[in-house]
């Protein structure tokens, strides 16, 4: 019987290694309507909200800082945050940091469709 479900499991670092790019998250499994992406980031992402759904965050390797209207959060690697609906933040990495995050499939990293990164699957 065909199946879209993987049996093998997802190895965050092969995927990771698989690109260069900042600010490009890549989707490497989904479930229950949501995506599972690994992320570069390095320097500033745009200031932006989420008006339906909450922003996670786990730091996997290196060190970024959430920055929000009433003070920042900093995260190393196994930290994680989530930034609740509706609220102004702009993540940023001072150098390079890999991250993964979990949102609804579908979900625009702006909070904006048309300045939203296209959606990449590895």
């Amino acid at each position: 019987m065909a199946t879209s479900r993987s049996d093998k499991a997802v190895n965050l670092q092969e995927k990771l290694n698989r690109f260069d790019e900042h600010w490009s998250p890549r989707t490497v499994a989904e479930f229950n309507g949501h995506d599972v992406m690994v992320v570069k980031v390095r320097g500033e992402f745009v200031w932006h909200h989420h008006d339906n759904t909450d922003d996670f965050f786990l730091v996997l390797k290196g060190h970024i800082t959430i920055r929000m209207r009433d003070g920042d959060v900093h995260l190393g690697p196994g930290e994680l945050f989530v930034v609740p609906t509706g609220v102004e933040h702009q993540p940023f990495a001072a150098e390079e940091a890999e991250l993964l995050l979990i949102e609804p499939s579908g979900t625009p990293n702006t909070g904006d469709e048309a300045t939203a990164a296209r959606r990449l699957t590895i």
